[in-house]
Parts: C-alpha cells; structure tokens; sequence
C-alpha cells in the first residue's frame, strides 16, 4: 500500500484520472451481491474475501485462512440485513477495513479482529462469543475498538470511547491499526452525509486520528488520512493543489531521467539498489508550494532508492553525494537518530546539470516496509514469549513490548483526568506536539518528552506527585532553574524539598508541556486555594554577617610596595595557578589563572604581574553553599566551619526563592590543604546539597 501517490475520494466530483495508482479498489456492488448471497460452502473460501486472502497470502504466504473465513461468515451473518448510508450492504465495510490491513501486511489475528470489529457494536453478537470461538487475543481487540454506549455517557461518548482505544492500545497497538483502517474506510465513502457532519469527523480525524497515525509510524493510512481531511476542511485550498498536480501531469516530469541517472550511478559503483519515483500527495505538494512558492517539476515527487543493508545506504549516499551537487541544508540521518515512531531512511537532496533539484530517501526494503505500515508491520507482540513463561491465571496487565514512550505517558495521565472534556481537550493538546525529545536522568535512566519540555515537565515524569516538592534541577551539571527548556540528550538531576507540605508554584504552569505536569500541578493549585505560592519573590535585601577583611592574603606580587587584592569573583588559594594586573590606583589584583577576568584583563591591555605564594599556609576562599530552607540552617553552617578551625571573615545569606537558599563565606584558613575537608563538612550539615567555590 503506497503511501505517497494518494488523492482524496470523498469529494463526488474528485476526477478519477487523479486516483491513486497501483491500488486494488474493492468493488462494493460485487461484494455487496457476494454478501447477501452468503458463504458457499465450508470448505471454500468465500469469494467475497478473496481481495483479502490475496492481499493477505502476498505477505504471510504460509497463513491459515480458516480463521478468516470462521470471522466472515460470523460478520456476514451477523450484519445481514444492514446497510450502509451508501446504500451498500454493511458486510462491505468490514471487508474494505480488513483488505487496508491485508495490504499493510497485517498478520491473521489482526485481520481477523478486523473482520469482527462492528459486530459487538452493532449485532446481536456477544464477547463472550468471540471469545469461545476465536480466542482472548482476538477478543481483547475486538473489545477495544468497541464504542461505549451513547445511552450511557451521553456527549461525553466519543470522548471516552477513545480513552477506552487508547487504554487498549496500551496493551495492544493492534487496536488502534484497526481503529485507523476503519477511520480510512469511512472517511473514504464520508461524501454521503450531510457537509456539517463531514466537517465534525474531519476535524477529530485531523486533531486525533492523524497524529495518532504519525505516532504509531503507519504512514501510508496517514497521507491518505491527511488528503481526505485536506479536501474536506479546506476544498479551495484542495482544488488548487489539484490543479498544479493536473497541470504537472500534462508536463514533461524530470523525475524518471533523474532516477534513471541515479540507477546508472549506483550500477557502475555496483550496489544493488531498486530506484523508483514516488508522487507526492496533496498535503506534501501543498505545503512544498507554501514553502517554495512557485513548483518545478522535481517538487512534486521524491526519488525512493531501496538496498538490501544499513551499509549499502551510506553507500548510496556517498555515491550520490560524488556524482551529483548535494544540497546540505537538506540532508537528514535518521537510521542513525530514527524518529520516535519507528521511521529509518536517510533523507537528502542533489541538484541536477540542468538546474533541478532532486530529494532522495534511501532506506532498506525493512525500513520501507516499517515506515509504509509501522506498527502493523510488526506483526503479533507476542509471539516472541515462550507460552510457558505465560501463566494461565495471571492477571497482570499485557506489556506491548512495541509500546512508545509517548503512549505510556499518555496512558499514565489519562487515568488522572476523569473529566471527559479535560481528557479530550488535553489529548488533542499532547497529539499536536510532534516531536519528542529524550533527557537522561541522573541515576543512569531516560526519560521521553516532547519537544519544548521543560525541568518542570522532567520532575513530574519521574517522580509523579512527588514532584510537588520540586526546587530545582542540575542540567549538564549546572544548576538551573525548573523553567529551563530540555535538549535532546541533556542529563537532568531533580532537587527534591524534604518538607512533605511543599507545593508547586502557580507559575509552573506556564511553563509545564506535558499533561501529566499540567494536570498534577492544577490539581494541587485548585486543592490549595490558601497556600499557593506568589510568583515571584519580593526582593529582599540579603543577610550580612561581615568580620575582618584582609588583603591580598598570601600572595605577593613582584611589583615592590604593591598593594595585592585577592580577586572576590574566583577567591585564589594556594596552590591555585595565579596572574596579577594592575588596576587605578596601583593595586595588584590577583585572579586564578583560568578566571574569565584574566582575559578580559589580557583584552584591555592591563600589565600583567608575576605573582607566587608565601611559604605560609593560610589562605582567603570564598564559598558558595546551596540549601533548602529550614531554620537554624545558618547557625549549623556556621558550627560546621568553626569545628573545622576556619574563621568567617564574612558571611551573606539571599532571601529563600522556592525554598532554596544561597549563602556566601569568605573565609579564612589557617591551611590551604584543609580546604577539601572543610567542603565535605559543609555537605554534611541537613539540607546542603551543594557547596562550590565562587
């Protein structure tokens, strides 16, 4: 099933020189007659599935096909009588959505769920049937693309019949293969209800059912997805790209001389590799014309090269990148960095003698198959799980070992939005972010976020509720603040508050991504109307305990009757490598030799000064203690540093800022060896979790 060459049939006035080429269209009148005249015999196939036995036998040559027609003549019989809007036999519908699958490359359980997926819904026909008849697996799935009763839940069924898919999902990604294809079916044949109810499913399908196709990697049910919706919520925009595509198709197409050279190439270095060209669809030629603005002719395809090996793909593209002029703002690895939902190929483009400029996608014949149909080119989950590791009587969720992170999150926060428009609205909010991010944690885990999250959204996907108490976070090392942005590969340590009364401020949630983040923190702000913290803290003036200053301790500078200052912003101490400069007044100001002062002392011109240390070993240090707010947390420092035979020359504690407190001591010691020691004491008092030099 291509998933490049698709064209929108929901419109009645759609020109059928524009389909899709290549695509086996059921023949819903032949099968309709096939339907109501039922099953031949027991031993035949029935000639109303032989679309999906062929699709089906193309991919799994050595698949049972009793198990298929077991489920069509139980939905055959089941829907007999029942007709589509169309008019057209509903048995038609089942089999449309099992022959999407089929092409896909789905294996027997999937297509024979799919065959099965209305009857529950829409007949007499009961789970406890599909069970006894076809197995739990089947029935599981069966169950999860089921709809909740509207009698039940009113206007808030649509809501949480997906909530149920998605749940589902999370045990079975089948579930939601089926949920696509079915989508795609009707959307396919959308043209027979009234325009404001196309418009309604359109908008689900563009907000819910795309992105949810883009996740789950099934690209080729996605594009024609997009083109459907595209005609639908946007015809003008629709009838114009038709009409650049019609124009085109009048023209004369550089692509296949492109290709042809690129064959030619790759036959002489002598990689074995199939070249073909691949149409655009409507959305990707509309949104290239917004980019470009006016198309030439190799804008509306690409040029697809498919080898045997992930060597032969970096093969391919140096020999492309040899023979042709690459275009290196185009070129893209994602076999080395795949994209979240399963999609490998190396993306590139090159420019021709004649002025075109090609883009070329080079993969596998694997990566093609998993980017056309993702998920469902995975086959069964569990197949790989020896049967008698599975006890008979466990209760225990399945685990999808295909699962993404964005699905465990989605499921994860589902369950603490019990409020079908808070769910509905937060999902379509969590789909439209389309690129996910992945951070590592500081005990050696990872962490999947989307694009954009910050420290914030971190702290709730690793510790939940806990993460109330949430006062800071070290990215790279660095202390930074819970607003901070997260990169791709970042390493994020979460400062945790020990006082179990902690909440989140009320301006988190400007910056959380992440409905999980989004929904605690709301949550907690709404049950502690009282006790939310201001925004932002009053500037307070910071607390000064100031003793004896000194000079330039021991250092002495070569300069005779200098004064010598030790530098406040690195504190030097022996036996720290030095420079002295000069500044107004004579005075020899003495800076570590790695302080971005020296250079900026070296840029101005100052007279540089050697300096060395006296034999004595006293020393001034300044030292930078961060801490959670508790009280007599000065007082403890304070004891720590005098145990420890170092005097405070001065001492400067900052007003509290999210339960984090930032003192400063200067220092003097009567050894520079024991600086070491006196750190680790600091560490050591209750609630430091950090001590540095300035």
């Amino acid at each position: 099933m291509s998933a490049e060459a698709t064209n929108p049939e929901a419109r009645p006035d759609a020109r059928p020189e524009l389909r899709r080429r290549g695509r086996t269209r059921l023949d819903l009148r032949r099968l309709g007659r096939a339907a109501l005249l039922g099953p031949t015999s027991r031993d035949r196939l029935p000639d109303a599935i032989g679309h999906v036995a062929e699709a089906h036998r193309a991919h799994h040559p050595d698949a049972d096909l009793s198990l298929l027609r077991r489920a069509y003549v139980l939905a055959e019989s089941s829907h007999r009588g029942q007709m589509r809007k169309s008019g057209e036999p509903y048995i038609t519908h089942p089999l449309a959505v099992t022959l999407i699958l089929a092409e896909l490359g789905a294996e027997t359980t999937t297509l024979t769920a799919s065959l099965l997926h209305d009857t529950v819904e829409d007949t007499e026909v009961t789970l406890d049937q599909v069970r006894a008849e076809f197995g739990d697996e089947v029935c599981f799935i069966v169950d999860g693309v089921t709809k909740v009763e509207k009698i039940d839940y009113g206007a808030a069924a649509e809501p949480e019949t997906f909530r149920k898919m998605l749940v589902a999902t999370g045990n079975d990604v089948r579930v939601m293969s089926i949920k696509l294809a079915d989508r795609l079916h009707n959307m396919r044949t959308l043209g027979v209800m009234r325009p404001e109810k196309q418009a309604r499913i359109a908008k689900v399908t563009r907000d819910v059912l795309i992105p949810l196709a883009e996740r789950l990697g099934v690209q080729a049910l996605k594009t024609e997805l997009e083109d459907l919706v595209f005609a639908i919520l946007h015809p003008e925009e629709y009838e114009h790209t038709r009409a650049l595509i019609a124009a085109h198709a009048g023209e004369r197409d550089p692509l296949p001389a492109i290709a042809e050279s690129v064959r030619a190439v790759l036959r002489e270095a002598g990689i074995a590799a199939e070249v073909v060209v691949r149409p655009r669809h409507f959305v990707s030629v509309h949104r290239i014309a917004l980019k470009r603005g006016e198309l030439r002719g190799s804008d509306f395809g690409r040029i697809l090269v498919l080898v045997g090996e992930n060597a032969d793909c970096y093969a391919v593209l140096g020999e492309l990148h040899t023979c042709f002029t690459p275009v290196v703002s185009e070129f893209k690895d994602f076999i080395a960095a795949p994209k979240f939902n399963l999609y490998q190929s190396l993306h590139t483009a090159v420019a021709t003698p004649e002025g075109y400029v090609a883009e070329v996608i080079v993969r596998t014949r694997q990566m093609h198959r998993v980017a056309e149909a993702g998920v469902v080119a995975l086959g069964n989950p569990y197949t790989t799980v020896p049967a008698a590791e599975t006890a008979p009587d466990c209760d225990e969720e399945r685990v999808d070992p295909t699962r993404p992170g964005w699905l465990s999150r989605l499921l994860d926060w589902q369950q603490s939005a019990p409020d079908p428009d808070t769910f509905w609205s937060v999902l379509r909010a969590e789909l439209a972010q389309d690129r996910e991010i992945t951070v590592f944690r500081a005990d050696g885990g990872t962490l999947g976020l989307p694009a954009g999250a910050s420290c914030i959204d971190a702290a709730y996907a690793q510790h939940g509720e806990a993460a109330h108490g949430c006062i800071g976070a070290r990215v790279n090392g660095r202390l930074t603040s819970l607003s901070s942005r997260l990169s791709d590969g970042d390493t994020v340590q979460l400062l945790l508050a020990q006082d179990a009364s902690s909440g989140p401020a009320a301006d988190w949630l400007e910056h959380a991504r992440t409905p999980a983040a989004r929904i605690a923190i709301g949550s907690w702000l709404q049950a502690h109307p009282d006790t939310v913290k201001p925004a932002a803290t009053p500037a307070r003036a910071p607390l000064s305990v100031v003793g004896a200053r000194g000079g330039g301790g021991n250092a002495v500078a070569d300069l005779p009757d200098a004064t010598v200052r030790l530098a406040g912003c690195c504190t030097p101490v022996p036996p720290d490598a030095v420079a002295g400069f000069v500044v107004r007044g004579g005075a020899v100001t003495v800076h570590r030799i790695h302080c971005a002062a020296v250079a900026q002392m070296r840029a101005l011109g100052r007279t540089s000064v050697a300096v060395h240390w006296r034999a004595t070993a006293d020393c001034r240090v300044t030292l930078l203690a961060e801490s959670f707010g508790r009280p007599h947390l000065l007082a403890d420092l304070t004891e720590a540093i005098a145990r420890e035979g170092v005097e405070v020359v001065s001492a400067t504690v900052e007003p509290p800022v999210e339960q984090r407190v930032r003192h400063t001591y200067t220092l003097q010691l009567p050894d520079a060896t024991g600086l070491p020691a006196l750190m680790r004491a600091m560490r050591d008092v209750p609630g430091v979790y950090d001590v540095r030099r300035a």
